[in-house]
C-alpha cells in the first residue's frame, strides 16, 4: 500500500498506531510479528560450485573422453598431458572468478545502527533494527533514515535521496498529501531507508520496514535478476558446440574407414583419439582466460577494474551505455557558475567542491554578495582522505566554494562579524538570515528564494550606490532569474540590512545561479563513443529541464521521457529513440535495460547510487564508480571505475574491443592450424600413407604453437581503426563466414605442403623408406608452417604496413616456440620417436614451411585477406562511374 497519498486519520488506522508513538509491549508484539527492520542476505555460489562450473564446456567433455580413452589403453603420456591442461584452465578461471555476491549484505551498511523513538510516551534510543511499523521516530538534521516513513511533524526540513532516486540536489520536505501517481522522487511527505537529512527535525510514523521499503524493494530486484551472460561466452559456447560435433562426427568417419580398409581396431582407435586431440584446440579455453586476465590487469593500470572476467570482452560489444547522470556524467557537487551583481552577469570557473577558478569580470559589489553567501550558511567542509566532504546543504557548500574562489577567507569574516541570531530556512518562507555584529550595530544577512527575498527588499545596491528598488528593476531581475532557470540552474537570491536585525526593507545585492556540472573529460568521451556506433542515454532522477540541460551540454541528444511517461507507453517500441529519462524508479531502469536487451543491444549501465544496483546486475556489463559509488552498487557490477570518469569507461571499451579481435585472431589461427593437423591425418588415411604424425607428436604441437604464441595473439595493439567501427551485434561470431574460408585456404596449404614433405622424405629422399625420418620432417615441418602461421595473425594488415614491432612478446613466443622444438629433436627424440636432422632437412623444410607466409601476405597486399581490409582499399581507390 501506498501511504503518500491518504490523510494521517487512515494513515493512523492503518498501521495501528498515534503521534504517540507505541508502548513497548506492543512494540515487542510487531517485531516478533514482522521481524527485524534489516535485510535479508542472499549466499553466492559456494567455491565448488564455482570450481565445476570451469569444466561446463563441451570441447572440455571431448578432452575429458579422450583423456579417459588414452588412459584405457596405456597412453598415459597422452592421457597425462590432456588432465593437466584441463586442471590449468579450471584453476585460472576458479580464481578470477571467485568473488562471492555481497550486494545484498552491504545493502545492510546504509541503514543507520541506532534510532530515536517514541516508546510509552518518552523518547527512546533503541537499535535501528527493532524499529516496527507504527512507531514514532525522532528525526533531526545529520540524522540516516532507518525505515520508510510518513511525517506528521516537519520544520525546515530536507533530505539527500541521491542514493536513492539520482536527484542531486536537497529534496524540501513537508507534511501533507502527494498525489498518487507521484514517483518515488516527488512523494516529499515521505522519508526512506537510506537517506540522512541535511537540515531541519522531524516527526515521522513508520510504514515500511526491512525488505518492504523501497530500500528492500531495490535488495529483492538485486536477488531476483539474473546476471546476463556475455555476449563471448555466448558465442564461444555455441562455438564449441559445433566444433565438438564436427570433431566427433570426423573421428567416427575415420575409424570406420579405416575398419573397413581392414586396418587394425586398436590402431585406428589410436588414429581417431589422434585426430580429436589434433581438431580440438585443448589450449583455447586457457588461452582464452589467460588473455581475459591479461586485459584485466591492462584496465586496472588505466582505472578500469574488473570484477568478473567476461566482462573484459563485453565492453567490446557494447551498442548502449546507459549511464547514470549524477557522480557520473557530473560531479554530484553543486558549483556556482553564473552571479548576476551590479546588474551584470559574471561567470564563474572551475568543477565542484575544487576552490580553483576565477570569475570572469569584476564588479565593486561582488565581495559583499560573496560575503552574505559565505555568513548566511550553516554547511561547513574538510577534507577526508585528499577530498573535501560536505557536511550540511550542497547548496550552501556551493556558495562557500564560490566565496574562496573570490578570495574570501570564512574565518576572518565570521571572526569580524560573529553571529549573533538566526531566523532558519522553512519551506513556507523560503529563505533564510543570520544577525551579525552587537545589540547596538547589527546587521541582518539574507538568501533564499528569489521572489522571496524581493518581497522584503525596496531597494537594491548596484556598483556601490544604493537605489530605490522600482518595478522595473524588478523585472529585470525577474528575467534575468528566467534565464538561468531555463538553462536548469538552480538560483539564490542575496540581500542584506545594515543597522538591522528585522527581515525587512531589506537592499538587494544580487544571484548566484549553479548546477552539478558535467565532467569535461566525460563530454570527450561521449563524442569518441558516438564515433564508435554506441549510443549514450542518460537516465536520472532529477527534472527533465535539468536533465536536458545537461544532456546539452554534453551532446547526448534531447528526446527525453519521464518516469510517468514511461509507465503510460509501451517502451519496447521507443526505446531507440529516447535519449534521455527523466524522474524515474529503479524498476524503470530496470524496464529500460531490458528493453533495450530486447531489440538486441549489448547494454553497458553506469552508476554509483543504490537505485542503480538492479540496472547494473541486469545490463550485460554493470559499471560503478569507485569514489562516489556505494558498497551496494560496486557489488552488483562487473566493473568498476576507480577515478569515477567516464573516459576510463570509453577507454576500457576500446581496450574491450582490442581483446575481442586479439581473440578473434588467436581462435582463427588455434583452428587453421589444427584444420591442418586433421587434414594431414584424415588425407594420409584416405590415400593409403602410413600415420604422418604420432598422438604424442600432436600433443607437442598443440602445446607448442597453441600455447605460447597464441598468448602472444592476445596481446597484440589494437588494429588503428578499431573505435571507427560499428560495435558487432550480440550473437555475432567469433568466427566469421570470411574466416572459415580463412582458415580452409590456409589448412589446405599447410596440410598440402607437410604431406609432400612426408611423401617425398618417405619415397624420394635419401632417407627413403625410413618411417621415422619422415615423420620428423613431416614433425618439423608442420611446427614451422604454425609458426609462420602466427605471424600472418599478428595483423589484418601486411607486415610491410603494421611492420614487425608492437609485440615483441610474439616474437620471444615464436623463438621460445622454436628453441623448444628443437630439444624435442635433438634431446629427448626417444620419447617423441624422432631423428636428428641435417642442415640441409631445415632449409628444405624452411623454404616449403614459408609458404604459407609469402601467399597470405600477397592476399593482403591485395586486399584480399579480410573483409574490413577490402573496405578500407574500397574506400581509398576513387570510384570510377
Amino acid at each position: 500500500m501506498a501511504f503518500h497519498d491518504v490523510s494521517l486519520d487512515t494513515l493512523y488506522a492503518t498501521v495501528q498506531g498515534s503521534e504517540k508513538g507505541l508502548s513497548t509491549e506492543e512494540a515487542q508484539r510487531r517485531l516478533l510479528r514482522d521481524g527485524r527492520n534489516e535485510l535479508k542476505v542472499v549466499k553466492g555460489s559456494s567455491p565448488l560450485t564455482i570450481l565445476l562450473s570451469q569444466f561446463n564446456d563441451f570441447l572440455i567433455w571431448i578432452l575429458f573422453g579422450a583423456a579417459i580413452i588414452s588412459g584405457a589403453i596405456g597412453e598415459w603420456i597422452d592421457a597425462a598431458v590432456i588432465a593437466v591442461i584441463l586442471v590449468l584452465n579450471a584453476l585460472l578461471g576458479f580464481f578470477q572468478e571467485y568473488r562471492a555476491e555481497k550486494a545484498i549484505e552491504k545493502l545492510s551498511l546504509l541503514t543507520s545502527p541506532k534510532a530515536m523513538v517514541l516508546r510509552d510516551g518518552q523518547a527512546t534510543e533503541i537499535a535501528a533494527a527493532e524499529v516496527v511499523v507504527g512507531d514514532v521516530l525522532l528525526l533531526s538534521e545529520g540524522t540516516k533514515i532507518c525505515a520508510d516513513a510518513r511525517l506528521i511533524e516537519a520544520y525546515s526540513l530536507a533530505a539527500i535521496e541521491s542514493s536513492l532516486t539520482g536527484e542531486s540536489t536537497p529534496v524540501e520536505k513537508k507534511i501533507g498529501i502527494v498525489s498518487a501517481s507521484a514517483q518515488i522522487a516527488d512523494r516529499n511527505n515521505m522519508v526512506f531507508t537510506g537517506t540522512s537529512l541535511t537540515r531541519g527535525r522531524a516527526r515521522a510514523v513508520v510504514v515500511s520496514t526491512g525488505m518492504h521499503t523501497e530500500l528492500g524493494k531495490i535488495a529483492g530486484l538485486i536477488s531476483e535478476t539474473p546476471r546476463m551472460e556475455t555476449p563471448l561466452k555466448i558465442s564461444l559456447a555455441r562455438f564449441g558446440r559445433t566444433l565438438g560435433g564436427i570433431v566427433l562426427a570426423i573421428c567416427g568417419l575415420v575409424l570406420a574407414l579405416g575398419l573397413l580398409r581392414g586396418n587394425e581396431p586398436m590402431v585406428m582407435l589410436l588414429a581417431a583419439i589422434s585426430l580429436a586431440v589434433a581438431a580440438v584446440p585443448e589450449g583455447l579455453p586457457a588461452v582464452v582466460t589467460i588473455t581475459l586476465s591479461l586485459g584485466v590487469q591492462r584496465m586496472a593500470s588505466r582505472n578500469a577494474l574488473i570484477r568478473h572476467l567476461p566482462a573484459v570482452e563485453t565492453l567490446g560489444s557494447t551498442t548502449v551505455i546507459c549511464s547514470d547522470k549524477t557522480g557520473t556524467l557530473t560531479h554530484d557537487q553543486m558549483t556556482v557558475v553564473s552571479v548576476y551583481v551590479d546588474d551584470t552577469v559574471l561567470s564563474v570557473s572551475g568543477e565542484g567542491y575544487d576552490a580553483h577558478g576565477t570569475f570572469s569580470g569584476k564588479s565593486k559589489d561582488l565581495g559583499l554578495l560573496l560575503t552574505i553567501g559565505t555568513l548566511c550558511n550553516n554547511a561547513s567542509l574538510n577534507m577526508q582522505d585528499g577530498r573535501v566532504k560536505i557536511l550540511g546543504d550542497p547548496t550552501e557548500a556551493a556558495l562557500l566554494i564560490s566565496a574562496k574562489k573570490g578570495g574570501l577567507d570564512r574565518e576572518v569574516l565570521e571572526k569580524n562579524q560573529t553571529r549573533t541570531n538566526e531566523y532558519p530556512f522553512s519551506s513556507e518562507r523560503k529563505m533564510m538570515s543570520t544577525i551579525h555584529g552587537s545589540k547596538r550595530n547589527s546587521s541582518i544577512y539574507t538568501k533564499g528564494a528569489v521572489d522571496n527575498v524581493l518581497a522584503h527588499c525596496n531597494r537594491i545596491v548596484v556598483k556601490g550606490k544604493v537605489h530605490r528598488l522600482d518595478k522595473t528593476t524588478i523585472k529585470r531581475i525577474l528575467k534575468q532569474n528566467d534565464l538561468f532557470a531555463s538553462q536548469a540552474l538552480r538560483v539564490l537570491a542575496f540581500a542584506y540590512g545594515p543597522g538591522s536585525s528585522q527581515e525587512k526593507d531589506l537592499i538587494f545585492v544580487g544571484l548566484q545561479a549553479m548546477i552539478d556540472p558535467p565532467r569535461q573529460e566525460a563530454v570527450l568521451a561521449i563524442k569518441k563513443c558516438q564515433d564508435a556506433g554506441i549510443k549514450v542515454v542518460m537516465i536520472t532522477g532529477d527534472h527533465a529541464l535539468t536533465a536536458q540541460a545537461i544532456a546539452s551540454q554534453m551532446g547526448i541528444g534531447n528526446r527525453v521521457m519521464t518516469g510517468q511517461d514511461l509507465e503510460k507507453n509501451n517502451l519496447s517500441e521507443i526505446v531507440e529513440d529516447i535519449d534521455i529519462y527523466a524522474r524515474v524508479n529503479p524498476e524503470h531502469k530496470l524496464r529500460i535495460v531490458e528493453a533495450l536487451q530486447h531489440k538486441g543491444h549489448v547494454v553497458a549501465m553506469t552508476g554509483d547510487g543504490v537505485n542503480d544496483a538492479p540496472a547494473l546486475k541486469k545490463a550485460d556489463i554493470g559499471v560503478a564508480m569507485g569514489i562516489t559509488g556505494t558498497d551496494v552498487t560496486k557489488e552488483a557490477s562487473v566493473m568498476v571505475l576507480a577515478d569515477d570518469n567516464f573516459a576510463s569507461l570509453v577507454a576500457a571499451v576500446e581496450e574491450g574491443r582490442n581483446i575481442f579481435d586479439n581473440i578473434c585472431k588467436f581462435v582463427e589461427y588455434l583452428l587453421s592450424s589444427n584444420m591442418a593437423e586433421v587434414l594431414v591425418v584424415v588425407l594420409s588415411i584416405l590415400v593409403g600413407l602410413p600415420l604422418p604424425l604420432v598422438a604424442v607428436m600432436i600433443l607437442w604441437m598443440n602445446l607448442l604453437t597453441d600455447g605460447l604464441p597464441a598468448v602472444a595473439l592476445g596481446l597484440n595493439p589494437g588494429e588503428p581503426d578499431t573505435m571507427s567501427l560499428s560495435p558487432r551485434k550480440r550473437g555475432h561470431s567469433v568466427l566469421t563466414s570470411h574466416a572459415w574460408m580463412r582458415m580452409g585456404a590456409v589448412a589446405g596449404l599447410i596440410s598440402i605442403g607437410t604431406l609432400g614433405a612426408f611423401g617425398y622424405a618417405l619415397y624420394g629422399s635419401s632417407h627413403a623408406g625410413q618411417i621415422d625420418y619422415a615423420r620428423s620432417i613431416a614433425f618439423c615441418t608442420l611446427v614451422l608452417f604454425e609458426l609462420w602461421n602466427v605471424v600472418n595473425y599478428r595483423s589484418i594488415h601486411s607486415i610491410f604496413r603494421s611492420g614487425i614491432r608492437g609485440n615483441p612478446y610474439l616474437w620471444a613466443a615464436i623463438g621460445t616456440s622454436l628453441a623448444l622444438q628443437l630439444l624435442v629433436v635433438y634431446v629427448l627424440s626417444g620419447f617423441f620417436d624422432t631423428v636428428r636432422l641435417g642442415v640441409l632437412d631445415w632449409a628444405w623444410i624452411l623454404a616449403v614451411s614459408s609458404s604459407v607466409f609469402l601467399i597470405v601476405e600477397i592476399a593482403k597486399n591485395l586486399g584480399m585477406w579480410s573483409a574490413r581490409t577490402r573496405r578500407a582499399l574500397w574506400i581509398r581507390l576513387p570510384h570510377q562511374p
